[in-house]
């Protein structure tokens, strides 16, 4: 009867106690593994020489300029100097106002910020050797503003006990810092109100002056609003430029949310000139480093007898039809993972680079000249990692080849929950849109949410001023109006030469006295014009 046999697998087999003949592996039939080889296609490969060294040449620039907030075609502009060694770019778009712009504000704010510096400069000055106590005296000569009636109405409760705690024990950081810097940027003014005795002044000069660098270099804000944010988009916009090669290169990113910066956020900007074609010329570098092999967990192990490790099961990976990322990703690492090699070279952050050349040495001896994706024709080079477009408008189709941006980002970030936040709702009964306030920083720097705030207020108001529950034998009454909660801010659509609008609007407060109630928070600010898109 006939039958067939079937080899599923072929491995070693000794019947002595010793493994040492197990471990050779020896291969008794190299006429067939040289059959399996030339099965599998690897005697097709032009060069099997592995790649022993690599040299690289390109030429590098860093940032010189930076231009915050959009910028209109055809401008030409010198732009502010950037070092993008000392700032990075995240701190420098992002950053906003801390300190308050007047002494005494129109309205409380930032009070544990001016509690804390006047507590710091009553540190600073027992540091120094004096002959009586001052402390009373700047108490009394910088104290907290009083709060009217009407803001202490508006006051939440944590913010109002604060005050009362501290306007009495501590001056107010705001009105010293105004205090000191009304005169030369070098010099300190000493009111002579204070009284301050001769053999003391150089003291309490020397005090005042280091807790004025020390409060200057607390934060670092911009001089006034952030031009970078732009209120109608809810999104910041930027440019930073660079001399590489014979012309200027600008990089514009329109659209930066917020987060981690990097090169996908910006676009070639072909249209502007910032000042940059005037700076330092590129410099040219060249490194030459040995390749080493892509390594990743779950690749096949190059040893004979080393098993995979199973932390990650590549088998296991579940994709559809569709997922052509996915299958790409799982072929990589299942047959040509041992393929690839790494050129680990070190570049300076916040510059721009351009590749001139990348050579390839094997074991043989010949070197190869590894071309880039763009001179290889279509369809090979329609899509390059790395490069960027060009804003739309521009009429430029053809993007830069070559081209490698790395920004000056930060690695890390501390984020804090969000002490701001608003809800955007849609009202088509009203025709129009409303901006919640749902929470916002509070006087005490703290977060604060403005449905509790409200509520507080209306208790404060009395009991009647709550919302009753209603009841099924309750006669109905027609009211002309309801009241709107005071963090409720309507959006009116409103037609503008640029197109259909947002704006701010105010709602007359019908729960006690009649007046527009404004917003609180930094979004929907009513110190400056809001246009939303």
């Amino acid at each position: 009867m006939p039958s067939i046999t079937s080899w599923m697998r072929l491995e070693p087999r000794c019947r002595d106690a010793e493994m040492n003949t197990s471990l050779q592996a020896r291969v008794y039939d190299p006429l067939w593994l040289l059959a399996r080889q030339w099965q599998l296609g690897e005697f097709q490969g032009e060069d099997n020489g592995s790649p022993v060294r690599a040299r690289w040449r390109a030429e590098a620039a860093r940032l010189t300029r930076y231009h915050s907030g959009p910028i209109s075609p055809n401008t030409m502009i010198n732009a502010a100097r950037y070092d993008s060694s000392r700032v990075p770019l995240e701190t420098l778009v992002e950053r906003e106002t801390v300190r308050p712009a007047s002494a005494q504000p129109a309205k409380p704010e930032k009070l544990r910020l001016a509690a804390e510096a006047g507590q710091h400069f009553l540190r600073m000055l027992d540091l120094q050797p004096l002959s009586r106590d001052y402390r009373a005296v700047f108490i009394r000569q910088y104290p907290f503003p009083a709060l009217t009636p009407e803001q202490r109405a508006r006051l939440d409760r944590d913010s109002l006990n604060f005050f009362d705690l501290i306007a009495t024990r501590v001056p107010d950081g705001r009105r010293l810092y105004a205090a000191f810097r009304s005169t030369s940027p070098g010099g300190i003014f000493i009111e002579p109100a204070l009284q301050i005795a001769p053999a003391d002044l150089a003291e309490v000069e020397k005090a005042a002056h280091l807790w004025r660098q020390w409060f200057e270099a607390l934060f670092s804000e911009p001089e006034v609003a952030n031009p970078s944010w732009l209120p109608e988009r809810l999104e910041y916009a930027f440019s930073v430029a660079t001399r590489l090669g014979d012309r200027e290169h600008i990089l514009t990113a329109p659209e930066y949310s917020e987060g981690h910066l990097d090169w996908y956020a910006f676009d070639e900007n072909a249209e502007v000139t910032l000042g940059a074609a005037a700076d330092n010329a590129p410099t040219e570098i060249t490194r030459t480093v040995i390749p080493a092999p892509v390594s990743f967990r779950g690749m096949p192990a190059a040893r004979f007898w080393e098993f995979e490790d199973a932390q990650v099961d590549f088998g296991s990976v579940d994709a559809g039809p569709a997922d052509l990322g996915r299958m790409l990703l799982v072929e990589f690492a299942l047959a040509y993972g041992n393929d690839w090699f790494i050129i680990p070279i070190e570049l300076e952050v916040g510059s721009l680079y351009r590749t001139h050349s990348f050579v390839i040495t094997d074991t043989f001896g010949v070197r190869t000249l590894i071309k880039s994706s763009s001179e290889l024709g279509a369809p090979h080079s329609t899509w390059r990692m790395f490069q960027h477009s060009y804003l739309r408008g521009s009429g430029i189709t053809n993007p830069e080849a070559n081209m490698f941006f790395l920004p000056p980002s930060l690695l890390k970030s501390l984020e804090s929950r969000p002490i701001e936040e608003v809800l955007f709702l849609r009202d088509e009964m009203a025709n129009l849109a409303w901006g919640i306030e749902r929470l916002v920083e509070s006087p005490t720097e703290q977060t604060l949410s403005r449905f509790e705030a409200y509520l507080e207020q209306k208790r404060r108001r009395g009991p009647e001023s709550l919302p009753q529950p209603g009841t099924a034998s309750e006669t109905l009454h027609y009211r002309l109006t309801t009241e709107v909660p005071d963090y409720w801010v309507p959006l009116l659509p409103v037609r503008t030469e640029q197109g259909l609008r947002l704006k701010r609007g105010t709602v007359l407060n019908t729960g006690g006295v009649p007046e527009s109630v404004p917003a609180l928070g930094r979004i929907l600010e009513a110190g400056q014009e809001l246009s939303l898109f």
